[in-house]
């Protein structure tokens, strides 16, 4: 009992307790642990990316490489993520139809099986910004004010005060987002197309994001009806002003010109 008592009381005792004690637990968790499931991702995963390299070497290699590495007519693609590819390709932009100052928004001729698929093949390529969750660009718990504030200093230069769009030099234009899904807007945030700047989680938070979603879908109507009437292309002062020179001074001109006619008429009778 003695000798017994000795070794219970021995430093390292807690250790190789602690040590069998951890031991038992990843047993244990190997034994019940769901690994027919992780297999079955990780296999439905290479299935994607096999799926993914085949119709990359129909749709995209030829500009982009067979590697994803860029050629002249088009860049790389290694680490640019899923989501960019899903932007690119859900709103029509690639396969670019032909070269130009910017490759403009047209109809997806893939379903999203198969640019889930790209996505999954080029993402392979190298870690770049992942496609988001409906929960990231959800509008729930957005709050618009912050977002038109946000949306003011970082986005209006381009595509004016209520995304309406606008040129740019050299044949290049910020496009209208009136319409444009809240995750593809998500997306290009995140991955900067073309013209745009990123903003990354680091430079801009996801919470942040929604904002100005959320901001977005209300200027242009699609949360709520515009009580202001005629929106005039929502493009502010300037066309409200166009508006009341060309219509309200011209209809005023017009009045002055029928009174004076009527009241010539008038002094010679």
């Amino acid at each position: 009992m003695k000798k017994l008592s000795a070794r219970r009381r021995h430093p390292l005792a807690a250790v190789v307790v602690l040590l069998l004690a951890l031991a038992a637990t990843g047993g244990l968790y190997a034994a019940f642990a769901p690994a027919d499931k992780a297999q079955a991702d990780e296999t439905a995963q290479s299935l994607a990316i096999e799926e993914g390299k085949k119709l990359y070497t129909v749709g995209c290699a030829s500009c982009h490489g067979t590697g994803g590495q860029g050629t002249s007519d088009g860049p790389s693609l290694i680490g640019v993520g899923s989501a960019a590819v899903d932007f690119q390709v859900g709103t029509g932009r690639m396969p670019a139809q032909q070269p130009g100052a910017q490759v403009p928004k047209k109809k997806n001729i893939y379903s999203q099986a198969e640019i889930d698929q790209l996505a999954a093949y080029i993402a392979s390529l190298g870690p770049g910004p992942v496609t988001p969750t409906e929960k990231q660009y959800s509008l729930e718990g957005a709050d618009i004010a912050n977002g038109g504030e946000l949306f003011r200093n970082n986005c209006a230069q381009c595509h004016n005060f209520t995304g309406e769009g606008g040129a740019l030099t050299h044949g290049k234009y910020a496009p209208n987002l009136e319409g444009v899904s809240e995750k593809h807007i998500y997306e290009a945030m995140q991955t900067g197309p073309q013209n745009m700047p990123s903003f990354g989680d680091g430079t801009m938070p996801e919470q942040e994001k929604k904002d100005i979603i959320a901001y977005i879908k209300t200027v242009n109507g699609e949360n709520t009806e515009n009580p202001g009437g005629l929106s005039l292309g929502s493009l502010g002062p300037v066309t409200e002003g166009l508006f009341a020179w060309i219509f309200g001074l011209g209809a005023l001109i017009a009045v002055a010109i029928w009174v004076a006619a009527h009241t010539a008429k008038a002094k010679k009778s």
